[in-house]
């Protein structure tokens, strides 16, 4: 007898529909899987085999053969366990084929029949709701996440047992319910501390405060102490609130990721601050089938990279693509993956090995070649796309203990979505459009400073942002001016 039910494989961020088909026929006792299955898959014919004799009396016997469609696509994981394993009961005679073929099953099943979680339930539901039947069953543990998906009927069972009873009553339980709108409305808006914590640097806040109003990328450079972690701390908390289609997008990615233990949805922007020594696989994704890396888990978020010229020069020069489109794409042998990477990137650096070089407080201890090789290891293309260089000098001691009242990042966050509204409705950055006083001062500094037509862009896009915040949508000259600060600043 052939039986067939659904399940889903991950592709990506994203997930696509598996189609499941079991066939029983005589022969010697066996149970094989095709369909380019990678080793999870296969060495999960024990544990179907296993849970199968622990719930019901009678094995289906004979030569089963399951087919994972499409063929052509490579699949991994052990989240198929429990679409298996409805199959075979399906063309096994134990469960109604016409009614095993309704649903979509995902869960990892133990010896005992017992189902555990598996990860990327979220995006599973949101292929399944797209599809012709909207109805996913999953553990227990994954039910609420993957209830956050609009349009999917999902139930959670424990067991093979209790998928068993679900299927034979024809689905006819009370599916899981989360009011994912209602959840992503009650949830903070932010975390990571507050602006006003941070005494002194009004430089560095200004910068911040463009580099969130207009996603800049943001490269601070100064001693050790000055303030910089603490400052890239904060640029989350001064960033609009995440919209619920990004909220959705975010928790998916996390999800496929593993990361998402709790279930919840995402309502908070991620703060992403990987150590030096994460590699490229890392940094951008990879893996035999891919995994979204750290560029990718601070997608719509803020990727904070301390110690920059610490990182592997290998690792830095993945970031040039994604950082100028706001995605990444990787090949294998096995297909293309596609990972969204739309995120502020903000660094931190020392001027030099010692941390000291050039601020006045204290002697460098780094010689001069040293110094050039420290700041050789950041790639002036690298460099160039980053919008914002600024120089953050120590704070004094009368100005840490200056009882001041400083902005909190809830009034800074209001001026970053008023002139994020502004930015909304403005042209492409074209530098011949601009003209007048401002366009000459910017013509002066292209040549004087050797900018590239990248960073001549940059510079404008920067410039018209400081003009948002002002509440202007006409580009002044000072607000070039003070956008060629910025690029000024390069290490």
């Amino acid at each position: 007898m052939l039986a067939s039910t659904h399940t889903c494989a991950r592709e990506g961020v994203s997930c696509y529909i598996v189609r499941v088909e079991a066939r029983v026929t005589n022969g010697l006792p066996q149970l094989v899987i095709v369909g380019l299955p990678d080793t999870a898959v296969r060495e999960g014919r024990e544990r179907v085999r296993s849970a199968i004799r622990a719930t019901v009396d009678k094995f289906p016997t004979g030569r089963a053969v399951v087919n994972l469609s499409p063929a052509s696509r490579r699949k991994g994981g052990a989240s198929f366990d429990l679409s298996i394993a409805i199959s075979m009961l399906g063309a096994g005679g134990i469960l109604c084929p016409k009614v095993v073929s309704q649903a979509t099953f995902m869960g990892e099943l133990g010896m005992d029949g017992s189902l555990r979680p598996i990860a990327g339930a979220l995006p599973a539901a949101l292929a399944v709701a797209a599809s012709e039947r909207p109805t996913l069953i999953v553990p227990e543990e994954n039910a609420p996440e993957a209830a956050l998906a609009e349009g999917c009927r999902v139930f959670a069972v424990s067991s093979l047992a209790q998928a068993i009873e679900l299927v034979k009553s024809g689905y006819d339980a009370q599916p899981v319910r989360v009011d994912a709108r209602k959840m992503f409305a009650a949830g903070p808006m932010g975390s990571g501390g507050d602006l006003a914590e941070v005494r002194g640097q009004q430089v560095a806040r200004r910068a911040i405060e463009i580099a969130a109003a207009g996603v800049h990328h943001l490269l601070m450079s100064g001693p050790p102490g000055a303030g910089k972690t603490m400052l890239a701390r904060r640029v989350a908390t001064i960033m609009p609130p995440l919209e619920f289609e990004e909220a959705i997008e975010t928790t998916s990615i996390h999800s496929i990721a593993g990361l998402n233990r709790d279930g919840r949805l995402m309502t908070v922007r991620p703060f992403r601050s990987p150590h030096h020594t994460t590699s490229g696989a890392g940094m951008v994704g990879g893996g035999r089938i891919p995994s979204p890396g750290e560029v990718s888990l601070a997608h719509n978020g803020v990727l904070f990279l301390d110690e920059f010229p610490q990182f592997s020069a290998h690792v830095l020069n993945q970031l040039r693509e994604p950082l100028e489109d706001g995605e990444l794409t990787i090949a294998r042998a096995g297909g293309r993956f596609r990972f969204p990477a739309r995120v502020m990137l903000v660094a931190a650096m020392n001027p030099c090995p010692c941390g000291y070089y050039g601020t006045g407080a204290r002697p460098c201890s780094c010689l001069e070649s040293a110094v050039v090789r420290y700041r050789a290891r950041v790639a002036g293309p690298l460099l160039d796309r980053i919008d914002l260089h600024v120089a953050v000098p120590r704070v004094d001691f009368f100005a840490l203990t200056k009882q001041s009242e400083c902005e909190s990042s809830a009034v800074v966050r209001t001026r970053v979505i008023e002139a994020r509204g502004v930015l909304a409705g403005a042209p492409p950055e074209d530098p011949s459009t601009v003209i007048g006083e401002p366009g000459a001062l910017l013509a002066r500094a292209v040549d004087r400073l050797a900018l590239s037509a990248r960073a001549a862009r940059k510079t404008l896009r920067v410039a018209r942002t400081i003009a948002a915040l002002a509440g202007r949508e006409t580009i002044v000259v000072d607000d070039i001016a003070e956008a060629l600060q910025y690029r000024a600043q390069e290490v």
